[in-house]
C-alpha cells in the first residue's frame, strides 16, 4: 500500500556534521481504487428503487371534435366530493344522496355486478376539497376494477343540484334550483 524510502545519509560539503536523512513517501493508490469500485458495484446492486407514485391519466386532446355517446341513465354514477370532504352519489338523473366513504366501494361493486363494464363513473370534486379525497376516490375506483372514469369540473350547477337535494353547499345564496334539462330532438327525425 505505502512504502517509505529512507534513502541514505549524506555528508555535507565542508564538515563532519551529518544531516538528518530526508524521508520520501510513495503511496500506491491501486488498492484504494479497487475498493472504491467494489463499494460502488455493491451499492448499485443492493439499492432498491422506489416505485413511481404518480397516477396515470389519459386526457383527451385539446383540439378536435368532441365526441358524445348515449348512456343509459341507470348506468351513470356521479360522485361529488364537497368542500368539507363529504361524499354524495347520484345515480342517473335522480337527486344526489349522501354517501359514506366506507360505502363507496360497495356502491361501485353493486353497479358493476349489475351492469358489468358498461357503468359510466364521473367524479366531481369541489375546488376547496382536499387533494387526498380525489386520490382516495381514485384508489377505490382502482380496487373495484373501474377501467374508465371521468373527473369533471365542479361548477355552480353542481352546487345548485346539491343544494336542491338538501346539502349545505358553500356557493352563493340564491342559486337557481336546477330544472329538468330540455332535450331537443335532432332535425330530420
Amino acid at each position: 500500500m505505502g512504502a517509505v524510502d529512507l534513502g541514505g545519509a549524506k555528508k555535507s560539503g565542508g564538515g563532519q556534521a551529518w544531516k538528518r536523512p530526508r524521508v520520501s513517501i510513495r503511496i500506491d493508490m491501486t488498492p484504494m481504487v479497487d475498493i472504491a469500485f467494489l463499494l460502488l458495484i455493491f451499492f448499485m446492486v443492493t439499492t432498491v428503487f422506489r416505485l413511481p407514485t404518480a397516477m396515470e391519466m389519459v386526457l383527451p386532446p385539446n383540439d378536435g371534435p368532441v365526441s358524445k355517446s348515449e348512456v343509459f341513465k341507470e348506468k351513470m354514477l356521479t360522485f361529488y366530493v364537497l368542500n368539507n370532504d363529504s361524499l354524495a352519489i347520484q345515480i342517473g338523473d335522480t337527486l344526489p344522496r349522501p354517501l359514506l366513504w366506507a360505502d363507496l366501494r360497495d356502491s361501485l361493486k353493486s353497479r358493476y355486478d349489475r351492469y358489468a363494464d358498461s357503468v359510466v363513473v364521473v367524479a366531481r370534486v369541489h375546488p376547496k376539497a382536499r387533494f387526498m379525497s380525489l386520490v382516495d376516490m381514485v384508489d377505490e375506483f382502482n380496487l373495484v376494477g373501474t377501467t374508465r372514469f371521468s373527473i369533471d369540473k365542479y361548477t355552480t350547477w353542481e352546487d345548485s343540484v346539491l343544494r336542491a337535494a338538501g346539502f349545505q353547499t358553500p356557493g352563493p345564496a340564491g342559486l337557481p334550483n336546477p330544472e329538468e334539462p330540455v332535450y331537443e330532438q335532432p332535425a330530420g327525425l
